[in-house]
This record gives structure tokens, sequence and C-alpha cells, in this order.
């Protein structure tokens, strides 16, 4: 008796565990689909907004509007040929671009989405975020040793060195909401924005914010490591089909995760009368990513050296000093931590 007992408690403990590991894999397959087609949207309206700064039409043939010019993209990225030149180093080559995309699938579980539509409610929420997308470097400098070509190279050592330093005042662009707050959590960030957004009190921090996330996407004018006019396509040179599918589709994954934490950091998350708070929050996230692609369309691409010295010699001491002028500020208004809260 005492066996048979034994034997179906271990049964259900695996039974437990199979179940669990098919709901995390339930949940990254509806993850990975939600991102393919946000994605396809976002490269869909950026084709437009290109088209309407240039004056030209966009897509408008496939589709209402061009709306299936992207799945057509995506079906022919899918038949196109994947070539690995035999000078490459085969397994760094091979998992650079998988590398590339899984950090933008892990950064999407710890996001606020709406009034109590999070997946996992974080402590440490906005430290997880900034340790995972950090990683996306490490695929970038891979695909550019692994392709074993001078251009591929050169792009990858541009990404290490652009994406590092942008990081640095990327960061201390943060901090001030922190210490307003009081807490690393999205979601008591979001909430300690009822009253009153951020960018009212950080109108610095968001600036800063909004140009050092754009050198952290690799988006115009800072669009260095991949600057066609120089390195053909820089760091995925080398690449075609669906590896650069991968690398294409990570880029706007990021693009929409650094918008979401751009919103809910600065405007309010999910906070907004009458509405629902997830139709809030989309609206705000993709006037983010219009701010994104207006920038884009508008400013020339930058040398290098000029770009890192508005990296070291202006927006690090500018956050500095935010950080600074934040605590001058708290010290001098005891009340507004409770206030936020």
């Amino acid at each position: 008796m005492t066996q048979f007992l034994f034997n179906f408690l271990a049964l259900l403990h695996i039974t437990g565990i199979i179940a669990d590991v098919i709901v995390i894999l339930c949940y990254f397959v509806f993850i990975l689909l939600f991102i393919i087609i946000n994605v396809m949207f976002i490269v869909w309206l950026e084709r437009r907004m290109s088209a309407f700064f240039q004056e030209r039409l966009g897509p408008n043939r496939v589709g209402p509007f061009g709306l299936l010019q992207s799945v057509v993209d995506a079906v022919k990225l899918l038949g196109k040929e994947v070539i690995r030149p035999t000078a490459t180093d085969k397994w760094v080559f091979l998992l650079a671009p998988a590398i590339c995309f899984v950090p933008a699938l892990l950064l999407y579980p710890i996001l606020p989405f709406g009034k109590g539509l999070v997946l996992v409610n974080l402590n440490i929420g906005l430290l997880y975020f900034v340790a995972i997308s950090s990683t996306t470097t490490i695929s970038i400098i891979m695909a550019g040793w692994g392709s074993n070509n001078k251009y591929s190279l050169l792009g990858g050592m541009r990404t290490v060195a652009q994406m590092i330093s942008y990081e640095i005042p990327l960061i201390f662009s943060m901090i001030g909401i922190i210490m307003l707050v009081g807490s690393l959590n999205l979601v008591d960030i979001v909430n300690a924005q009822a009253r009153l957004w951020f960018i009212h009190v950080q109108p610095l921090a968001f600036m800063i914010f909004l140009i050092a996330s754009i050198a952290e996407l690799n988006r115009a004018p800072f669009d260095l490591p991949e600057a066609e006019q120089e390195l053909v396509a820089g760091y995925h040179t080398e690449y075609s089909g669906m590896q650069f599918a991968f690398f294409y589709l990570a880029e706007y994954a990021n693009l929409f995760s650094l918008s979401i934490l751009g919103v809910t950091l600065f405007l309010g998350g999910y906070q907004g009368p009458f509405f629902p708070s997830w139709i809030w929050f989309i609206g705000k996230v993709y006037a983010m990513i219009m701010v994104y692609m207006w920038i884009r369309w508008t400013l020339p691409r930058i040398r290098m050296d000029k770009m890192m010295k508005l990296n070291w010699k202006f927006l690090i001491p500018l956050s500095l000093f935010n950080i600074l002028a934040t605590g001058f500020m708290i010290k001098a208004w005891p009340t507004i931590q409770q206030w936020m809260r």
C-alpha cells in the first residue's frame, strides 16, 4: 500500500512538471506570435511613415492599404536559401541570430500591458529588464566575429563601443524615477503616476532616455553598426534568409519593448480615464514608436566620433546632473515621495 501511494505521488509530481512545461511552452508560443504580428505591423507603419516624409505612396497594393506587404516579405524570407560562407566560425555564426532574438522573448513577461495584465510582477522588474536587454550586444559581436568578414567585424566592434557606452546614460536616466518611487517594480512605477506623469517631473531624463534608446536600438541617426554606405550591412552582411530575418525581427521586437519601457517610466503606463487600461497603454506605445520613426526619417546619420562625443561629453554629465537635481528636489520637498505613492 505504501509503495502504491509513493508511486502515485511520484506520478502526480511528474505530471505536474509536464503540465508546467506545457504551460510555459504555450506562453512562449503566444509571445512569439504576438511579437511577430506586432513586428509586421510596425514594419508596415514605418514604411508608410517614411513614404509620407519622403512624399511617396509607400506599400499600397498587397491587401487593404498595403497591410499584407509585410506578410509577403516574411514568406519571401522563409523561401530564401540560407548560405553559410566556408570561412565562418560555424557554431558562433549559426547561434548569433537565435541568441539575438531570445532576450526579446524574455522581456515581455514582466511588462505591464494594463491594470492586472502582467504575467510576472517582479519586485526588481526594472533591473531584470536592463540586465536581459543588455545581452543583445553579445549576439551582435558574435555575428561580426563569426562571419570572418572585415566589414562584419567592424560592425560588431562598433556595436560593442556604441551599445555599452549608451547603456550608461540610459540606466542613469532611470535612477531619478527610482529615487522618487523607491521601487524597481514596474507596476509600482506606473501606479505612482496616477496624479502626474514622470515626463513632467523628469523632462531631462526623458530626453536622455530617448536619445540613448535610439543608440541602443541601432536606429538612425545612430545606426553605425549597420551603416550600408561604409560597412555593406555591418554585422549581418553574411546572413541571408531566416537568419537575417531573426536579426530584423529582434530589432523591431526591441523597438517595441523599449517603447513599452519608455511609456511605463515616463508616460504613465496604462493610466488614463474612460477607456480600458490596455487601450491607453497600446495607444501610448505606438505613439512612442512613431516618435522613433519620425526621428529616423528626419535626421541624417552622424559620424562615429561625434556619436561617442555626444554620449561621453553631454549625455552622461547631464544624466548625473539629473540624479543630483532629483536628490535636491527630494531634500527640499520631502513629501514628494509620499505624494507619488
